[in-house]
């Protein structure tokens, strides 16, 4: 049992200091990825933006289109009514024809007038829609400094990543299933990556809480899987604190000086 436990924290030791490695790699990397993504999500925001703004542009043409047919309708009726008016049989029907007429050059002001307000949404949108794609234009230049910026990095670790990352799947294979699993889950949920530590100075390598004695004892002797009791990680072992002996300090003997009496001449 001892024996079979001792390598599963073998294996996770090694499983983490390859995962350890892989993190110092990314972490060259700054923040460039993010700041990628952003960029992309931001581009991709515009980009709709844009769509956005063109649709309302096109419901305002249609607007237009729609008014000046009403128009050319409302016109076709005046022109009806003209000719009704030289039909008439007394001034009821010619007052009521003549209302009908008033109404409908009313309607072809009121459809002339909103024409207008529409042509000038449309210049303003179009005005939105050119600051629009002037902003996205800037981004995509952002957006492709950082791509080269980031590419040029990976290439620089990239043999060196894919190594460790062949050996991260090997030795993820001699960890099992649950243990592996644990494992991800609280290197996942850890800023700084670390799911196995050791005891150092009687405290959590990851949250540097002090382990009891009696714990200590037990990681010593593998003969279980021990876990910090307040971050979760993996106790893998206790390194033992070697004081280094300090100097003995140098006393030096104070030198006594005696005077000789000198004889009276």
């Amino acid at each position: 049992m001892e024996n079979t436990v001792a390598k599963k924290l073998e294996a996770l030791e090694k499983l983490q200091a390859l995962d350890s490695k892989i993190d110092e790699i990314k972490k060259i990397r700054g923040a460039l990825p993010e700041e990628v993504q952003d960029l992309e999500d931001e581009i991709a925001g515009y980009q709709t933006r844009i769509d956005k703004q063109a649709d309302e542009q096109k419901e305002m043409d249609d607007s237009i289109s729609a008014n000046k047919t009403a128009i050319k309708d409302a016109e076709k009726l005046i022109k009806k009514y003209e000719e009704q008016q030289m039909n008439v049989r007394n001034n009821r029907e010619y007052d009521a024809i003549t209302k009908e007429m008033e109404l409908q050059q009313l309607e072809i002001q009121i459809l002339e007038k909103r024409i207008k307000e529409a042509h000038e949404k449309i210049d303003a949108k179009k005005g939105e829609i050119e600051e629009t794609k002037n902003i996205l234009s800037e981004r995509e230049k952002d957006l492709k400094s950082k791509k080269e910026e980031l590419a040029n990095i990976i290439k620089e670790s990239e043999t060196d990543e894919q190594k460790i990352e062949k050996d991260r799947a090997k030795a993820a294979k001699n960890v099992e299933e649950r243990l592996l699993k644990s494992y991800d889950k609280v290197r996942t949920n850890m800023r700084n990556g670390l799911a196995v530590v050791p005891v150092k100075r009687g405290a959590c390598g990851g949250c540097f809480n002090v382990v009891p004695p009696q714990k200590q004892a037990e990681i010593r002797e593998k003969k279980k899987i021990i876990v910090c009791e307040h971050c979760g990680r993996i106790l893998s072992d206790v390194e033992e604190v070697i004081e280094e002996e300090k100097p003995k300090r140098r006393t030096t003997r104070k030198k006594t000086t005696t005077k000789k009496a000198t004889a009276k001449k």
